[in-house]
This record gives C-alpha cells, structure tokens and sequence, in this order.
C-alpha cells in the first residue's frame, strides 16, 4: 500500500535528484571548457594596431615546484616534449598530444645535473649533464626520443659546466657550450670551450673518439690569435694561468652556414666557431649601447619620489650598457644570415670577488668615485642612477682615479647582428616601454614575487628567451623576459627595423606566490592561480611541427615550474583565409589602436630621420665593435633613429588607450572561453533527458495511484 505522503516524498526526491544532476553535470560541462591547469583567468595581450599574430595559452604541465629550476630548456620530438627539470636533475618527458592537456609521462635521468636537452630530426637525443662539482668535466648522455620511454644510449664526456647543447641543421654535429664557470668561492675557475661532437647517422651514441675541443688557448699573450681589446678580460685566476681561457665562458650557440656562435656573456662578446676543424676562429666584441641616445632610455630607480611618475624612462648622457646576450640564434634574409642576441647582461658573484655595485655607492670600499666633470656626476640620487647597479671594472679615466662614464648590465633589448659582429638593429626601449602600456601597475616586477619597479635597478624585465620561427611569409622573432615575464613577438621581415607584433603573458599579477607561498593552506594551488613565472627557454613549433595543427610556442618556466604551450595564430590574410583569426584580429586591433605602436614606425620616417643624422653618431660606432664601415654604421644610426621616431609616435598614441586586458577581453580565441559542443555533450544531454522523462513518469504514476487509493 502506497501512502499518499510517501508518493509525495518519492516524487520530490526523484525531482532533487533530477534537478541536482542536470546542475552537477552542467557545472562539469562548463568547468571543463573555461580553464586550463595554469591558465590565468585575464591574460596580459598587447598588440601592434595591425598585428599579423595574435598569441594564446594551450595548456600546461605543472610540476607544482615553485623558484626550483623545475623546468627550464624544452625540445620537442612528435607530440612528446622533453623539459630539463634541474631541480629533480632530469629530464620529464611530457605528452602534449592533447596540447590543452600535457601530460608528464616519465622521465631521464642520467649523473648530474640536467642543464640542456636538444633532439635531431629523427629523434636522436641528446641532455647536457653537469658534474655535481660544476668544475670537473660534464658529459653528454643521448636517448631515442622515438621510444616513449626514451632509453639512454650512452655517454661521452665534455668540458666543466656543459650549459647548453644543440644539433646543426645537417645533423651531423652536436655542439655545447662549456661555460666553465668558477666554484661558488672562487677557489677554481675551470676552462671555457665549446665541444663538437661527430654523430653517427643512426640513433645511436657517438664514439668517445668522436669529441673534439675547440678552446681559447690561441688567444693568450703570446698566442697566434689576436683578442680584440674590447673583449672583457677581468677577476681573479686562482690557477695563475690560461687568464683568457677562464674568463671566456660560452653560455649559448646558434648556427649559421659551416660556423657556429657562442655568446661569451660575462665577457661581451660572440665566438666564432668553426664546426669542420672544431676551431675557434675569432672573437666578436660587441662593444656597449648609448643610453644617452633617444629611444636608447631606460627607468633605472626602484625608489621614484613622492608624487612622482613611477614609470621614468630616461637618456642618460654617459651611460652606456654592455650587450652581455644570453640566448642567440639566427635567420636568413634576402640570403644575408644574422644573429640575433637576447641581451639580459650578467655579473660575477664568486666568493669575495663582485664586480657590480650601485652608482651611488662609487667612492667608498675601495672604489673610485664618479669624476667631477662626468655628465653623471650629479645623477647620484636614488630618482636618478643612485641605485642602478654598474660594472666596477668599466668606465674608469686613464689614471684610475674616478669614472668618467658608467656601464649597466644588459642593455633591456634585443639585437640583430651580421655574422662578422656588426650591429645591424637594437629594440632599443621598446621593451621598457611596451610593458609599462601593457602592465602599468607591475612595471619592472621580479618573477617570484608581484612588485613594482622590483627590478628597475637592476636590468628591467630582463629579456633571455629567444626563438626563431616562421609564420605564413614571415620570420619573427620571439623574447622572453625572465622577470616581468611574458613573450613578445617582432617582426624581422627587415632586418635592420624589427617591428613589434605583440606581447602575450599568461601571468596573473594579485597573485605573489614568494610572500604567500608560506601561510597558504595549498601551495600548490596557489602557485598554479599565478600561471607562467620566469620563462626560460622557448622553443617554436610549425604549424606542421604542431600537435595543435597551428603555429605554437613550448615555454619552460623556472620560476612557476610550468611547461606552457602557446598558440601563435596568424593574423594575415594569407590563402588559407581563417575568418575566425580575421575577425580576431580587428576585434584586437579595435580595442587596442594606438595603445603600443612604440618599435612599428613608418620604415619612411625612420629613413628620412636617419638621412639626417650626423654620421659619427651611428649605433654601430656608438657599439664601439671596431666596425670602420660608414655604411654600417648609418644603416644602424637609422635603425636607432627609426626606434626613436618609433617611442615618439607612441607616446602620441598611447593617450587614451584602454589598457592591454580590455584588448584581450575582446579577442575571438578559440582557447579563451568554453570549448564548442560536442556529440559528447549531446549525448550527456539525451541521458539526462531520459531520466528526466522516466522520472516524470513514475511522478505521475505515483500520482494516479494516490488518487485511485483515495
């Protein structure tokens, strides 16, 4: 017997339940399309009016290891990334089949530390490995990335601190860059070189007998080679010997023709390596940038006075930076090659031994003061250059006794140079410049912690990653910024006046993890709400290379521990005609109109600027390269000049602009919202449907059995 209050009972549960599924189910639907592991909720996206690209976030593998160089170098072999985490001193392979979804599913690891990983085309791999004591000699271990296992095939041994490795295009050679840094208290200090290995053609481990050493001995006193004298050459030696060849310390390498060049960072130069006879076959000085030049400026105080713009970019009359490049790489233009340099700049911190200090600071512990007749002499105050930390070995008069000028770490750009050390483009203050439009209230800010102006007295957002990559008809140039964080985008169509496209960073700035990480109840969580912290190595992706089928970018995150993938999309009207990416791009272009036209002048007015220009005060003699080239050295003059009309237009058209968030809010990308429908979802929806229909059903019958039992 059915009791007409338990019928009631019966019918208003099945209704609950039918109601808490469909709202269960429907939370899982829209959940599962609005967010990726890692992806921040508003994105920083600033882009040139007439951007050709437009960058967005995939998705993430997150090892939830926060400051712990948990993933650094990235390579990538089909569907499968190799990231180098040096805090657990492997290498985590990580499917990204599902790019919105990557997936670590093993690892490699070898003796050592992980500082490297490169792989061949077909899947011959191979990891940088440095001794546990940096100064002894590291190895190379190679792997078969075509197994998902990626089993060791062996080892040889290179030089100390082994700190990058790549292939050449031919395959035939693997090439690392032996920084041969100092032990931490300067006790040793251990060879640069850089090592090239002869590959066998099968994925297999090359012979012992196969590793030949090109060092720097032919540049000592007395040896056949000259080093040129602006080379920096500078710091204790414990070993009383080979002073050249401890001071140079290859960090990176590219490769061009039958050469490769290795930045010597510390040293501010390029070595040219020749890769048949494993030679070094000459030393590139790149000679320093002229902050004192417009366009050249740069916002060198953390501490602005009160009231005061807390954005100051400045020309410094005096001030120059030395280039210091960490990433190189290159590309070819109208059948020219050309380098191109992330110019992050670096000091010495060994022991005793620091060759920085703050401007104001000259004069005491032992360091001369500023000379009275330095155009800086009165810029000691922290509004000015007092806080800016310099090189203590450079600027110095004659006599020793005072700086007549000074010299900043890194010079806060990118450069494009000719193969033989000629400056050919510098960015400028683009950088500074673009991420004050695009991230006002965090100009400047470190990567572990979200502050203001964090790093304005040290070398700003600090550019180090860099790639190469073409997209439709066109070469660009990608940079990452350790510190503010982010990727921009320029476009190298003319070499001598890249142009900016865009800057993308998938980084949520309320989120500090370096002064909440203690207290918070999930860390993990946490690191995860801040998105991509620190970028440190980028590799691009072809469309074709791509498991996304488009362009895209694999980013290693030291900081946040995050290997990211980002879509390039291609704004251009190429043949293919992609209306949704069209429509993006005025959509994008529509919001953010004259917000950051700062690097993308009018070639003409750059021209017509640079015509006028006096010819002794090109960026090439202002780089001091040596170069006795005039034509080089206008055609770089008019490169700064073209940057400085660049800033100028700019700072016109920035007036009135709405902010780079509001752009991005605009922007049609397939990856910002939830995912489209799928017969996945319809079929959840006739499930549902069904239950719903059966429970009406049975309410019904238990209705009519109540009414007949009265």
């Amino acid at each position: 017997m059915t009791h007409p209050a338990a019928a009631t009972t019966i019918t208003a549960s099945l209704a609950a339940l039918t109601l808490a599924a469909g709202l269960t189910i429907g939370q899982t639907i829209a959940l599962g399309g609005a967010a990726h592991a890692a992806e921040v909720s508003d994105p920083i996206s600033h882009s040139a009016p007439d951007a050709a690209l437009e960058l967005g976030f995939l998705g993430s593998h997150e090892t939830g290891q926060f400051d712990e160089a948990a993933a650094e170098i990235t390579a990538v072999h089909g569907d499968t990334v190799f990231t180098v985490n040096a805090q657990s001193a492997t290498v985590d392979i990580i499917d990204a089949s599902d790019p919105k979804s990557p997936e670590k599913v093993g690892e490699i690891t070898g003796s050592g530390v992980a500082n490297s990983v490169a792989i061949r085309e077909d899947g011959l791999g191979v990891v940088a490995l440095e001794d546990e004591d940096k100064t002894k000699p590291g190895s190379l271990m190679f792997f078969d990335a075509t197994d998902t296992s990626a089993p060791v095939l062996g080892t040889v041994p290179v030089g100390s601190l082994p700190d990058m490795v790549t292939v050449t295009p031919d395959g035939e050679h693997a090439l690392v860059a032996n920084e041969g840094e100092p032990a931490d208290d300067f006790s040793a200090d251990p060879e640069g070189s850089v090592s090239v290995i002869d590959l066998p053609s099968e994925v297999a481990a090359p012979e012992t007998s196969g590793v030949h050493t090109a060092d720097f001995h032919g540049f000592e006193e007395g040896g056949a080679k000259t080093l040129p004298e602006d080379v920096r050459i500078f710091g204790p030696n414990p070993e009383g010997d080979l002073s050249v060849s401890r001071n140079l310390e290859p960090e990176y390498i590219t490769v061009a023709g039958d050469k490769a060049y290795a930045t010597l960072q510390e040293a501010n130069a390029i070595a040219v390596v020749d890769v048949a006879s494993a030679e070094v076959t000459e030393i590139l000085p790149l000679g320093f940038k002229d902050h004192g030049r417009a366009g050249n400026g740069l916002d060198a105080s953390d501490r602005d006075p009160e009231d005061a713009p807390e954005v100051n970019i400045t020309e410094y009359e005096g001030l120059k930076g030395a280039y210091m490049p960490d990433t190189i790489s290159t590309f070819s233009a109208g059948g020219t090659d050309y380098l191109v340099t992330a110019n992050e700049g670096d000091s010495r911190e060994w022991g005793d031994f620091i060759d920085a200090a703050r401007f104001k600071d000259l004069g005491e512990d032992d360091l001369a003061p500023v000379c009275e007749n330095s155009p800086l002499a009165d810029k000691l105050g922290d509004e000015d250059l007092g806080r800016l930390n310099v090189i203590t070995d450079k600027g110095l008069s004659e006599d020793g006794d005072c700086y007549e000028e000074l010299y900043a770490f890194g010079t806060r750009s990118f450069s494009v140079w000719t193969t033989d050390g000629k400056l050919v483009a510098d960015s400028g203050d683009s950088f500074e410049q673009m991420t004050a439009e695009a991230i006002p209230d965090f100009f400047n800010s470190n990567h572990s912690e979200s502050n203001l102006e964090g790093r304005s007295d040290d070398k700003g957002p600090e550019p180090e990653a860099l790639t190469i990559g073409e997209v439709g008809e066109k070469t660009y140039a990608f940079v990452g910024f350790e510190r503010v964080g982010g990727i921009a985008a320029f476009d190298l169509s003319d070499p001598a006046s890249p142009e900016f496209v865009t800057y993308f960073n998938n980084r949520d700035f309320s989120v500090s993890v370096e002064d909440e990480i203690e207290d918070a109840s999930d860390p993990k969580t946490l690191l995860s709400s801040a998105g991509d912290l620190g970028p440190e190595g980028i590799t691009f992706l072809s469309a074709d290379e791509s498991p996304s089928g488009e362009a895209a970018l694999v980013v290693g995150n030291e900081v946040s521990g995050t290997t990211s993938l980002y879509s390039v999309a291609n704004l251009a009207d190429d043949d293919d005609g992609d209306e949704g990416a069209e429509a993006s791009s005025e959509a994008n272009g529509d919001e953010e109109a004259g917000a950051d036209s700062e690097g993308t002048a009018d070639d003409e007015g750059g021209a017509d600027e640079a015509a006028g220009a006096e010819a002794d005060s090109g960026a090439a003699e202002d780089a001091e390269a040596g170069s006795d080239d005039a034509a080089d050295a206008d055609s770089a003059s008019g490169t700064q000049d073209a940057d400085q009309s660049a800033d100028s237009e700019g700072s016109k058209a920035s007036e009135g602009a709405e902010g780079s968030q509001n752009g991005s809010d605009s922007s049609d990308d397939d990856n910002a919202g939830p995912l489209p429908r799928t017969g996945a979802d319809l079929g959840q929806y006739l499930i549902l449907g069904g239950i719903a229909l059966g429970l009406i059903i049975i309410g019904v019958v238990a209705f009519l059995l109540t009414r007949r039992r009265r």
